[in-house]
């Protein structure tokens, strides 16, 4: 008789040997729920990557895909094609929706997980630096979504306020200030520079866990009272945070549910970004069948919530549906709950920008004007009409800092980004990964591309 394959052939594509970075062909397939890379090297045989824990999510995720914004390349094809010809050639699909720009390699602290390995660099030019954002501007027509200004340790350059107040001086939708806080809990002088630069300033604060188990594991040494001392100063001057995490199998998975109840307990925090770790830079090992994914965080979300948050709560990012998931709360009755339980996402696509920028600020002021009325939707934003109940009449004519003091104590943004890596490549996610970092020399590279092929290489 003859025997039947253990898997159900899903798709092909490209993937990376995890032994010498060469393209090799894969086999996407499902086999006991799960979605697994199968992947064959001329030199290295065969070898098999766990691409995601859930099937059914992975599946699905397609349902909420749109097709992604024309972008002006920064580089031509070549023979050598993706991920190498970064970036971005004219075949990538999707444009900048987070610009990534490193301003040191210097870094206080000394990761075992960091992407760049960071520790001595030295910090770039002013200058280099205006130049970079210039060039990003102009690649996304005069205006970009996010900026995320990040090392290394950003903190660390001499010229950090100057550098912030020079990006808020462009049209960036928003900018976020990439940091582990150090800085923050022991300078008051710089959380007050900070806080005069309010508006479209946000913190992305690295924050890993709810005790210094998790911070001795993922950054070496014990950093939870300077957490919450940089999460007061914030706080007082009213300072926006969204708390990034890494989540790594077997030192904090078993506490995502209490690391998103602790950011929505947590004065000034308007969201939390959970990543599960990337096998690069000094955390390159091999992960193993073992690896913790996007949809697993997922499982894990729903397990240790109490109902308060389910898989289905969440949905794939309109545009980049492999790699990044969302949700919003808002409150209701003193309790948060999904705003996406209730709204049809699906049915709004088309109205959707391929973007990351989802604020529900924007949201709650257009609501509040009476822009979400019949055909007036925000097109960023559509599916979150379920808002308008929830805005006060009169919020969107009320001074900014007001708007902003309510959002931030009645709305909460949970996302998940989980970045390729040598192990879990895969040629599709790659061509729409949305996160973008800046070059000195006017490009802009993926960021799970950089950090497998380029970083240290970049021309510049």
């Amino acid at each position: 008789m003859r025997r039947l394959r253990p898997y159900r052939l899903y798709s092909t594509t490209v993937s990376l040997c995890a032994e010498c970075l060469a393209s090799v062909p894969a086999k996407v397939v499902i086999a006991d729920g799960q979605v697994f890379l199968h992947k064959r090297c001329a030199l290295h045989g065969f070898q098999e990557e766990l691409l995601e824990e859930d099937a059914d999510w992975y599946v699905r995720r397609l349902d909420y895909e749109k097709p992604g914004t024309q972008i002006q390349p920064d580089t031509a094809m070549t023979q050598a094609g993706c991920p190498r010809d970064c970036g971005l050639c004219p075949d990538h699909e999707q444009h900048t929706c987070i610009a990534l720009l490193e301003v040191t390699g210097a870094c206080d602290l000394r990761c075992p997980t960091c992407f760049a390995d960071a520790g001595s660099g030295s910090p770039l030019p002013l200058a280099t630096i205006d130049a970079m954002l210039d060039a990003c501007l102009r690649a996304e027509g005069g205006q970009a979504d996010v900026l995320q200004v990040s090392g290394g340790e950003p903190t660390t350059h001499p010229d950090i306020v100057t550098i912030l107040q020079h990006a808020l001086g462009r049209p960036f939708r928003w900018v976020m200030l990439n940091t582990n806080g150090v800085r923050i809990a022991d300078d008051e002088a710089f959380a007050d520079a900070l806080a005069s630069m309010k508006g479209r300033l946000e913190i992305y604060l690295q924050f890993d866990g709810v005790d210094d188990r998790v911070h001795r594991a993922l950054r070496g040494r014990p950093l939870h009272a300077i957490k919450e001392r940089a999460l007061a100063r914030l706080a007082e001057r009213e300072i926006p945070v969204t708390l990034v995490s890494t989540v790594a199998a077997g030192i904090n998975d078993d506490s995502v549910g209490a690391l998103v109840t602790y950011g929505i307990r947590s004065p000034g925090v308007r969201g939390i970004n959970l990543q599960p770790v990337s096998h690069v830079g000094r955390g390159g090992g091999a992960p193993g069948l073992s690896r913790l994914t996007l949809s697993g965080v997922l499982r894990r979300i729903e397990k240790q919530t109490a109902g308060m948050l389910l898989r289905d709560d969440f949905v794939p990012l309109p545009c980049d549906t492999d790699r990044v998931a969302l949700t919003f709360l808002y409150r209701q009755n003193g309790q948060f709950v999904p705003v996406t339980r209730d709204a049809d996402i699906k049915r709004h696509l088309p109205l959707l920008e391929n973007t990351l920028m989802f604020d529900a600020a924007d949201v709650l002021r257009n609501t509040a004007s009476g822009l979400l009325a019949g055909q007036g939707f925000c097109n960023c934003l559509a599916f979150l009409k379920d808002f308008l109940p929830l805005a006060p009449i009169g919020l969107g004519f009320k001074p900014q800092a007001d708007q902003a003091r309510f959002v931030t104590a009645n709305t909460f943004r949970i996302s998940v980004t989980s970045f390729l890596d040598r192990f879990n490549f895969e040629l599709r996610a790659m061509k729409k990964e949305c996160v973008h970092v800046l070059t000195q020399d006017g490009r802009r590279i993926p960021f799970s591309a950089f950090n497998i092929l380029h970083r240290g290489r970049e021309a510049g």
